[in-house]
C-alpha cells in the first residue's frame, strides 16, 4: 500500500494557487488541496534577499503518484524554480486514508 504524502508549493496569489490546485484533483493527481494565505517568505532570489507575502498549496495525494504531481506541478507552477516538497504522513486514519488512495490514481 502507497504511502500518504502532504505536499508544500508556495504561490504568489491564491487565483494561481486554485487555478492549479483545480487542475490537480480534477486529473486525480491528489485527493485534495488545502489553500493557506498569509505566509510570509523571506529568502534569498538573485542576489537579492527578498521578503514576499506568499500563498501555501498543500495537496494529499499518495507515494506512488508523486513522480507524476511532482512533473505536472513544476509544469504548471508560474514560478521559475517552485517550492515542490513530499512530506510523508506517518499516521492518519483508517477512513481518511482510504478516502484519499480512492481518489488517487497512480
Amino acid at each position: 500500500m502507497s504511502t500518504l504524502l502532504e505536499v508544500h508549493s508556495t504561490f504568489a496569489s491564491a487565483d494561481d494557487a486554485t487555478e492549479v490546485a483545480r487542475k490537480l484533483v480534477q486529473e486525480r493527481l491528489c485527493a485534495c488541496a488545502q489553500i493557506v494565505p498569509g505566509v510570509t517568505s523571506i529568502y534569498v532570489w538573485e542576489e537579492m534577499l527578498r521578503h514576499d507575502e506568499e500563498v501555501l498549496l498543500i495537496l494529499k495525494t499518495t507515494e506512488g503518484a508523486w513522480p507524476a504531481l511532482r512533473d505536472r506541478l513544476a509544469e504548471l507552477h508560474p514560478y521559475d524554480t517552485p517550492e515542490l516538497i513530499a512530506l510523508p504522513v506517518q499516521s492518519a486514519s483508517f477512513d481518511y486514508s482510504a478516502w484519499v488512495r480512492e481518489h488517487v490514481k497512480e
